[in-house]
């Protein structure tokens, strides 16, 4: 005698939770339609599957840059996916952003100590942590490849190219920061 889950019942979770549908419906009738244990259920066995499909090869993906206002500090990640499908997808590309803004506050010098520390938009679960819930929900392996934090005292500017294909960087020593010496260095960035 389970408990009939409501087609509501999914839709809710999918929205609270991003997972798929035939996980939701698993995760509501393995908890007898309660929400929160669904969503307990649903983040310990995505990790789990996160953990499988770590092995699978990411070679698609995205760059993204961050540079602060004033143009001292920027940083450069390089976020990959298993397909192009999901590197176009809008939540991955936000999450791509999210790790941009979390290389240029890190103090990292590596990928392992970056993945170590407080994920900054979420406090409370490291940057790996992080990555593992995203590939929970994304569906498929992501990893964060490389990322670089440059601080200057001159200026600098970024360039994306073709959604997040190629990403620049430019750094250089002035002590304008004209709209006219920002175009001049996106030119040369677009170089």
């Amino acid at each position: 005698n389970k408990m009939a889950i409501t087609a509501k019942q999914v839709k809710e979770l999918r929205e609270m939770t991003g997972a798929g549908m035939m996980d939701c419906k698993k995760a509501l009738g393995n908890t007898d339609g309660d929400m929160d244990k669904a969503v307990e259920w649903l983040r310990e066995n995505g990790l789990a599957k996160a953990a499988k499909k770590s092995g699978r090869i990411a070679a698609e993906g995205m760059v993204a840059v961050d540079v602060a206002e004033d143009g001292k500090t920027a940083s450069i990640v390089e976020v990959n996916s298993e397909t192009d499908f999901v590197a176009k997808n809008e939540k991955f590309q936000n999450y791509v952003r999210e790790v941009a803004a979390q290389a240029k506050a890190t103090s990292a010098s590596d990928i392992e100590s970056f993945l170590a520390e407080e994920w900054i938009a979420e406090p409370g679960q490291t940057v790996d942590e992080k990555l593992k819930a995203m590939i929970a929900v994304i569906g498929e392996n992501m990893n964060i490849r490389r990322f670089e934090k440059i601080t200057t005292d001159g200026l600098l500017v970024s360039y994306i190219h073709a959604g997040g294909k190629i990403g620049v960087l430019v750094e250089a020593a002035t002590d304008s920061n004209s709209d006219a010496v920002k175009e001049c260095l996106v030119n040369v960035a677009m170089q």
